[in-house]
């Protein structure tokens, strides 16, 4: 993939984005939040693709993958004023929409069309599909991680703001009360990935986010999420007494533990 492809669909999705932004003060903190995550995203992915090695022209690809991988949020928003895709449409298939509409990567080769395709459509899945191989399992995983790691940079500065500063749609209208949903507390006691359609308050929709932890990839996803103490910043964040820390320090050690298996292999 030549630098020149990346450099062409960067200027597009500045020029893509940029049509969304003529909305009411509401709408358009909500799409300037997702902008926003993509340039991050990019960043992060910039990052894992160094530390875990990859070749000049997988970081391109990787980093391609991390610039598109949400433009269905922008019609998805438009559309139905909710990111939540229960309740309007898998937002990673209406990426692949805007791919095809746009004849975005018409101009690439097919396999490298297919990686990017394939990357985008299954990067919002609770699991990677087990028919999927190398390569694009690699790239799969690459913006999972990445996407993952800006989430929750997003959340730890959206609840240190007031709620009337915060987007509106990035919390999914779930309320914020005290407590938990005892499916989602099991689930993390059991050190398994909480499941969105379990979250009905917003401290589930948190204990979703800190089981993320244990759904990472990379060595080098590992490291970022612990230097910076994501999954206690989370936990800090949680609206009453909820009487799991034992829990969240479980998944704090399994992540450090993995880190180290990682760098072992």
């Amino acid at each position: 993939m030549e630098q020149q492809h990346v450099a062409g669909i960067r200027q597009w999705f500045g020029d893509y984005t940029r049509t969304f932004l003529d909305t009411d003060p509401e709408g358009l903190g909500n799409i300037l939040l997702k902008i926003e995550h993509t340039r991050k995203v990019c960043e992060v992915s910039d990052i894992l693709a160094a530390g875990e090695g990859l070749s000049v022209n997988e970081a391109r690809i990787a980093a391609t993958v991390a610039l598109l991988h949400d433009v269905g949020r922008f019609p998805q928003y438009r559309c139905w004023r909710t990111f939540r895709d229960r309740d309007s449409d898998n937002h990673a298939r209406l990426s692949v929409e805007v791919l095809a509409e746009h004849n975005l990567l018409d101009r690439l080769n097919p396999a490298e069309r297919l990686l990017i395709e394939e990357a985008v459509r299954f990067h919002n899945l609770l699991e990677l599909p087990e028919r999927v191989s190398s390569p694009t399992r690699l790239f799969m995983q690459l913006i999972r991680d990445a996407d993952k790691l800006d989430i929750w940079r997003i959340f730890l500065e959206l609840f240190a703001l007031p709620v009337e500063q915060r987007a509106s749609a990035a919390t999914l209208d779930l309320p914020d009360l005290p407590g938990c949903t005892p499916a989602c507390r099991d689930a993390l006691l059991a050190q398994h990935v909480v499941r969105l359609e379990q979250c009905r308050v917003l401290n589930d929709f948190k204990l979703l986010q800190i089981s993320w932890a244990l759904d990472l990839g990379f060595a080098s996803s590992y490291r970022l999420l612990l230097e910076r103490d994501y999954i206690p910043g989370l936990a800090g964040t949680l609206n009453g007494e909820l009487d799991i820390g034992s829990t969240i320090e479980g998944v704090q050690r399994e992540a450090a533990r993995r880190a180290a298996s990682f760098q072992t292999q």
